[in-house]
């Protein structure tokens, strides 16, 4: 009926043991140091961890594909197992849905960022049943905003320590 969510169950691996799939949906563009450490966090809560790199109509022009963010991701998060990486260009909770996420994780900044974010998560609740989990980011990551790192690259400040390596690179290009 209207309104009504499936609730998928948890796939499980061998001997009935429940695999937990989190899913961390952003623009990155560019990913960031803040996005690093959320994402090395999930890794230690969830059993798997789905980065997917989503185009955001709501945001400005972006600075980089999503092919290229999703190499970069790759490159940045190579370090980190269990941990896979997809560019999408549809709804989060579709996406959720494909790669069995049973939950997915959003980062935080600030207080500011709460607000929004509290009402995509309900939204996605009410679409799909799927829980979010908010990760507030370290103080030493708290300022750092994709949009503020593109202008500063885009007026050629330099923006290497805030970011992974590989996504400095393509920035100097």
């Amino acid at each position: 009926h209207r309104g009504a969510y499936v609730r998928r169950r948890p796939r499980s691996r061998g001997r009935g043991r429940i695999v937990r799939v989190a899913l961390f949906p952003g623009s990155f563009d560019p990913f960031h140091n803040g996005h690093l450490e959320v994402v090395e966090r999930a890794a230690k809560l969830f059993d798997e961890v789905v980065v997917a790199a989503v185009r955001n109509p709501q945001k400005s022009e972006p600075l980089f594909s999503i092919a290229e963010r999703t190499e970069m991701l790759e490159e940045s998060l190579a370090h980190l197992e269990r941990v896979r990486m997809v560019g999408v260009t549809t709804l989060v909770v579709n996406v959720a849905r494909e790669v069995g996420a049973t939950a997915i994780v959003k980062g935080l900044r600030a207080v500011s960022d709460f607000e929004n974010e509290l009402q995509m998560a309900q939204m996605n609740r009410q679409l799909s049943g799927v829980e979010t989990i908010f990760i507030p980011t370290s103080s030493a990551h708290s300022f750092i905003a994709s949009r503020l790192l593109r202008e500063v690259a885009r007026f050629g400040g330099d923006v290497t320590a805030f970011v992974p390596e590989a996504v400095a690179l393509r920035l100097e290009k």
